[in-house]
């Protein structure tokens, strides 16, 4: 089995910064991609930011120059460095990792249990 732990959501007011973490850990054979998704309430759940094996990265235009991924391949974790944060960041965000389990040959997406970032006017 996989498990996604995340950590790190919390209230902050705006302006302010956080910082998401999210370890991966159980039979891990390789992992493909590893990204953060949000869902705000009455909305669809989107793509916030990836990184993908080789270290490109992707962002939602709407965190572009604000919200920073890494990953720390040795831990198999991942990050997302949120600064100059706004009311409308407020969601549930969700680890996401799409990988290989030891012994088996196909990719699969996992998922975190959702961490609250709320953002205060």
């Amino acid at each position: 089995q996989v498990q996604l732990a995340e950590s790190g959501g919390g209230l902050v007011q705006a302006g302010g910064s956080l910082r998401l973490s999210c370890a991966a850990s159980g039979s891990i054979g390789s992992i493909n991609r590893m990204a953060w998704y949000r869902q705000a309430p009455g909305k669809q759940r989107e793509l916030v930011a990836q990184t993908i094996s080789g270290g490109n990265t992707n962002y939602a235009d709407s965190v572009k120059g604000r919200f920073t991924i890494s990953r720390d391949n040795a831990k198999n974790t991942v990050y997302l460095q949120m600064n100059s944060l706004k009311p409308e960041d407020t969601a549930v965000y969700y680890c996401n990792a799409y990988l290989r389990r030891t012994g088996f040959w196909q990719l699969a997406d996992y998922w975190g249990q959702g961490t609250q970032v709320t953002v205060s006017s």
